[in-house]
């Protein structure tokens, strides 16, 4: 194999496991709540910011800062469902969009509003240079972001599937009146659920500070990015849109080395309408309709 590609396959492989665990958080709050939320992009985006924040204002570490972006976030994200998201949930399905969409641009144009449209950049001083083996080189942070990916990845799938706390929100995504008569509390196990939902987008904004320059904006890019990767994966499949977001870092990175990075969005969504043409549901979704 042509080593480059091989560096395009490694870098997307790490830049994937990121997008997976923002798509990750998304993917969980749908499966619970079965709510699209538009705000995803802008909570990652208040992560970001959290750690530069922090990291600045008490000259640490942003990795120890990501441990003050994980805990704002899910103070947030259960804020937002407590108060706001649960008092509409009867409402018609826009309503809870358009509200999503209305924090959206709220939490945008605070971060506007406090930090400017200035690029903010951000150092590891630990990190200097990048990683090479042989011919291939990679990148510190990076290699940290995927490490750090696959510990909150596992730990998130032990409180599902090992914690009574993740038992009920199992139990309220797969039949709400069921759990509601064994005595879970919805309104409480839905906002702890959305919670945990923001706090892996915040903690995936996190691990970009080092990577990326940020803007107040620049969940916006992520936005959509996420909602492919958790589509693909069967919205509410936690493993699906882990796979699914190291296949969409793959072919936008493996593209862009190959005809140019203006081709990678445009090849990674091109993807995307071919797979749901062949299977509606996501790669790892169960389909509604039998198949013949």
């Amino acid at each position: 194999m042509n080593m480059q590609i091989f560096q395009a396959l490694l870098d997307g492989v790490l830049m994937g496991g990121v997008y997976a665990l923002a798509a990750l958080g998304l993917s969980l709050i749908f499966g619970v709540m079965k709510i699209t939320n538009f705000a995803h992009g802008a909570m990652m985006t208040v992560g970001m910011y959290t750690v530069y924040v922090v990291s600045t204002g008490l000259g640490i570490s942003p990795y120890i800062a990501l441990i003050f972006a994980a805990a704002t976030l899910f103070i947030l994200g259960y804020v937002v469902q407590h108060t706001l998201i649960d008092r509409i949930s009867q409402a018609p399905t826009h309503n809870q969009l358009l509200l999503t969409l209305g924090v959206a641009y709220i939490l945008e144009n605070g971060l506007l509003a406090i930090f400017t449209p200035n690029y903010k950049t951000l150092e590891v001083d630990d990190f200097e240079g990048s990683i090479k083996l042989g011919q291939i080189t990679l990148s510190p942070e990076k290699i940290v972001a995927f490490a750090v990916v696959l510990v909150v990845t596992a730990v998130i799938y032990l409180m599902l599937y090992r914690t009574r706390t993740g038992k009920a929100i199992r139990a309220c995504s797969q039949n709400r009146e069921g759990a509601q008569l064994m005595g879970i509390v919805i309104k409480k196990t839905n906002a702890i659920a959305f919670g945990v939902g923001a706090l892996c987008t915040g903690i995936a904004g996190a691990l970009l500070t080092p990577i990326l320059s940020i803007y107040p904006t620049l969940g916006e890019t992520f936005q959509l990015k996420c909602f492919v990767i958790a589509i693909l994966g069967g919205m509410g499949n936690l493993w699906g849109a882990l796979i699914s977001g190291l296949i969409v870092g793959v072919v936008e990175s493996v593209t862009g080395y190959v005809a140019g990075g203006s081709w990678s969005d445009l090849t990674v969504y091109a993807v995307f309408i071919l797979i749901l043409l062949v299977k509606p549901s996501g790669l790892f979704g169960r389909s509604n309709r039998r198949e013949h």
